[in-house]
């Protein structure tokens, strides 16, 4: 599986630190095993089930996001230097997991895809966070996860958790019109 998924996933090589990369893959590994997918499902799954007929995949999503964040804080430094410090590698890790809890907050039955038990009871930032955690991630992980989503709005976002937030409502407002 980490294969396929290195593949599917290239933004994995952003993360410089080794070890940072190697848990954020085990956590791919641990949500996809749990939630019960295998690679070939990630081009399938929608990103959202907010949009009827959407036609952006959860894959896409999650590389989008990713390149619009590392992107907004390559920007950043090339125009402000140090003056917004983003820690890169925190940035990569936590924008490829924002939404890795829709691995066990979606199921796919009778040719179409709704909440799981688990997505009733769990969005997908806790259950993100729950992933994370058990892949051995720093908290600044969990809590760029945790704080994408409007469940964040009432927390202090780290820097990384401000670009990935704004990252991830670009590529979901422009589509929910």
């Amino acid at each position: 599986m980490r294969e396929e998924l290195t593949k599917l996933i290239p933004e994995f090589n952003e993360i410089k630190d080794m070890d940072l990369r190697e848990k954020t893959i085990k956590a791919w590994e641990l949500a996809m095993e749990k939630g019960g997918w295998q690679p070939s499902d990630l081009e399938k799954i929608p990103f959202t089930l907010l949009i009827e007929n959407v036609t952006v995949s959860f894959l896409e999503h999650t590389r989008a996001v990713t390149k619009v964040a590392l992107g907004m804080a390559h920007n950043l430094k090339q125009v402000l230097g140090e003056k917004i410090p983003v820690n890169r590698d925190f940035l990569a890790s936590g924008a490829i997991l924002h939404d890795v809890g829709k691995l066990l907050e979606y199921k796919y039955e009778n040719g179409k895809y709704s909440k799981s038990h688990s997505g009733k009871l769990l969005r997908h930032p806790f259950s993100g966070v729950q992933i994370a955690t058990l892949a051995g991630l720093p908290d600044e992980i969990s809590h760029i996860i945790a704080v994408h989503s409007h469940e964040g709005s009432k927390v202090q976002r780290t820097t990384e958790g401000i670009l990935l937030h704004h990252a991830d409502f670009t590529t979901f407002e422009p589509l929910h019109k």
